[in-house]
């Protein structure tokens, strides 16, 4: 139990540092058409400018990263959740909650970018920079970002729910081995006996029981982020698992476990594979090594592609609606829309609520077979 909460924080915190420096878009939105979509999606799109933003915008922005959390709309009023702004810049650390927002059009220098919901720098609009640029340069208006947002509260709240649920499973088997499974118990039990006889054991064999810790972590964390993305209302709605460095971070974790753990054999076969004639070496050893970094590439990228656009379709269908509607001008284009676009969304929810299982599983039992290429004895090839 303390080794699969172990991993979990190594997910989170290694992914907590994992922010995007790219410039604010300022673009502006049509306020009606976005709070349509807010209070289905919540997204977190908000304008005060009358140019209308695309369904694109809507879309991109409700897959985004953000600071806030937007809960509804009503009667033109936005119902957020307030996350935790930690913020480094000029050796001064700023601690505040975004909700602040609401009410200061500043707070410490920094502002909140409304079409994004990121902070931004109040005087040039720039979004946070990593540590490299951050420490390398002399321009004052760069900051650092460790604030808590969606996806790492997204993750936060995953680790608890997860953390709850196994507690109470492994205080099940502590009262006896004959009593029969019920609760969590009976839900997690054919999961995990299923996971581990058939993915992980049938791969790793013997040393199953080394990387069963780590593998089983990787699914269940993996499935219950998918999950809560798939609740279009708070707190779920944030699209943690479709954000590459979430997933870019899962997969550097599973290199790190190759990486280390990689025997004799397994290096051998990469620099100097037997049977092949040395002038051979000097093409196929190059392949090999890019190998070692295409797996886990193929790893983030599987995650990271299928999610997203689950999403992407799934908001794509609904902004039909308005689209046909004309942003409410059209009663008739609205229920048109609505009659094309409900039964698609409905399925495709269907076919996400598989694909969260179907991902969480794919990422697992490639992670498994690549740590087993690695591990295995040199009677195995």
């Amino acid at each position: 139990m303390r080794q699969i909460v172990l991993v979990f924080l190594l997910f989170i915190s290694a992914n907590t540092f994992a922010q995007d420096t790219t410039v604010v878009n300022h673009a502006s939105s049509h306020e009606v058409a976005v709070e349509k979509l807010d209070n289905i999606y919540g997204e977190v799109s908000h304008t005060e400018s009358a140019e209308e933003e695309s369904p694109v915008d809507v879309i991109m922005n409700h897959v985004a990263d953000a600071n806030i959390y937007h809960i509804a709309t009503i009667n033109g009023k936005h119902i957020t959740f307030g996350l935790p702004c930690i913020l480094w810049r000029n050796n001064k650390l700023s601690v505040f909650s975004s909700s602040r927002f609401h009410h200061e059009e500043v707070v410490d220098g920094f502002t909140l970018d409304h079409h994004t919901g990121k902070v931004v720098d109040a005087a040039t609009g720039k979004r946070s920079s990593d540590l490299l640029s951050y420490f390398g340069a002399t321009d004052s208006s760069k900051f650092i970002d460790f604030s808590i947002t969606k996806n790492v509260f997204t993750m936060l709240l995953g680790v608890l729910l997860l953390t709850i649920a196994f507690s109470m499973v492994v205080r099940s088997y502590k009262r006896g081995a004959n009593v029969a499974p019920k609760g969590f118990q009976a839900l997690f039990e054919p999961i995990f006996l299923y996971i581990y006889e058939d993915v992980i054991k049938q791969n790793l064999g013997k040393k199953a029981d080394k990387y069963a810790p780590y593998l089983l972590s990787l699914f269940f964390f993996i499935l219950i982020i998918n999950l809560i993305g798939l609740i279009p209302f708070f707190p779920g709605g944030a699209n943690a698992s479709g954000n590459i460095s979430f997933t870019a971070v899962l997969a550097i974790c599973t290199f790190l476990v190759i990486t280390l753990n990689g025997n004799k054999h397994y290096w051998h076969h990469i620099f100097a594979m037997p049977g092949v004639p040395k002038w051979v070496l000097i093409i196929l050893t190059p392949v090999e090594i890019a190998g070692m970094f295409v797996k886990p590439f193929a790893l983030a990228m599987r995650l990271f592609g299928n999610i997203t656009s689950g999403h992407v379709v799934i908001l794509s269908l609904v902004s039909l609606i308005f689209i046909l509607g004309k942003n409410g001008e059209s009663l008739g284009g609205a229920f048109a829309g609505s009659a094309m676009a409900v039964p698609f969304v409905l399925f495709m929810s269907a076919l996400e609520l598989l694909v969260a299982f179907l991902q969480a599983y794919i990422f697992t039992l490639l992670s498994a077979i690549f740590i087993s290429s690695a591990v295995a004895e040199d009677e195995h090839h």
